[in-house]
């Protein structure tokens, strides 16, 4: 029986429209294309299977929760592979993979029922899983080399757009009104996606908008990371954040063109992802205990977690214990600032 109201041919050309002005613009056209047929190409597939799927029961909203997840993913990891230099030829394999999984795993937790938060975290881990594996795979049999590879793995476009936004925060103040002529949001300030006025005009500043943005990204978020990011925030910036975060139906109040100009701006103003690439930070690590014997570095690490021990030591033999490039940077930044 198909789904009652989930029309997923038009479902998925509004998720395209969307995401159109957020493909980098310092993509050639023919790449800013790719991100964009990937992303309907595959959020229509997925929601053509699940619109004709006839066991699990979905409703309307689950197949649309699915789809749209498969929608950001394309996204993000189409991003991630032209950023990496992975052949062409290589794209479309990965991307089918990681999309497969996507779907997989979003239908196995959906029908048993699991949390959202959960549901997204397995899903991001089995995605980050699926690409570095796929890359690997392509290091093995010949097709690229360690030095790619390992570029290629450190490649993540959404946690670079998050992190950004949050250490970009006094950038994105700069350009918008002063603190004191910022108005508290109210339950009708955000105008609806279908009216016509936009945001400015019902007398909402940039710098509003931009923190309304925030907010709906943070919705997304899990909650330790947010509170992460709110604690850099001033707080009467803060505190308008968690207001707008707090309205269940921020996403159809806010004008789409808007909020998506707002992302564009923000994203065109953080600066470029440093290198994380596995070798760069063994030597930094290498670099930053130089001088220093074992056992003093054993009193230093001694309140650390295991992994952590373990991802040093295993550094200063020139060995990357497999972490997340990002964590390991973050690990790496804590010891430099302990010595």
């Amino acid at each position: 029986m198909a789904i009652k109201g989930f029309n997923y041919q038009e479902f998925a050309q509004n998720l395209t429209i969307q995401a159109q002005e957020l493909v980098p613009q310092d993509f050639a056209p023919y790449e800013q294309q790719y991100v964009v047929n990937t992303l309907l190409n595959f959020s229509t597939l997925a929601g053509e299977a699940l619109y004709n799927d006839k066991e699990s029961n979905f409703n309307a909203d689950q197949a649309m929760m699915i789809t749209q997840i498969i929608a950001e993913w394309a996204f993000h990891k189409s991003v991630d592979l032209i950023r990496s230099g992975i052949p062409q030829e290589f794209w479309d394999p990965i991307m089918q993979k990681i999309a497969f999984t996507i779907f997989e795993i979003a239908k196995q937790t959906f029908i048993q029922g699991l949390p959202q938060d959960q549901i997204l975290q397995l899903i991001e881990h089995h995605v980050k899983k699926t690409y570095v594996d796929a890359i690997a795979e392509l290091k093995d049999k010949g097709f690229i080399d360690q030095g790619l590879m390992e570029k290629a793995s450190s490649q993540s476009n959404i946690d670079a757009m998050t992190q950004q936004m949050s250490e970009q925060q006094q950038m994105a103040e700069e350009q918008a009104m002063q603190q004191a002529d910022m108005p508290v949001p109210q339950g009708g300030a955000v105008p609806q996606k279908s009216g016509q006025t936009s945001p400015v005009d019902n007398g909402i500043t940039p710098k509003i908008m931009k923190l309304a943005t925030v907010a709906l990204v943070f919705q997304r978020m899990k909650q330790e990371k947010v509170q992460t990011y709110l604690d850099k925030f001033n707080p009467d910036d803060a505190q308008t954040v968690i207001k707008y975060m707090g309205m269940r139906d921020l996403d159809n109040r806010v004008s789409v063109p808007t909020t998506m100009k707002c992302l564009n701006e923000i994203r065109t103003n953080l600066p470029k992802s440093h290198d994380l690439s596995p070798s760069k930070i063994v030597m930094q690590i290498q670099k930053i205990t130089e001088g220093m014997d074992k056992q003093q570095l054993e009193t230093l690490l001694r309140a650390e977690r295991l992994k952590v021990k373990r991802f040093i030591f295993n550094a200063l033999e020139g060995e990357y214990y497999e972490l997340p490039p990002k964590v390991a940077n973050i690990i790496a930044t804590h010891v430099q600032d302990s010595v």
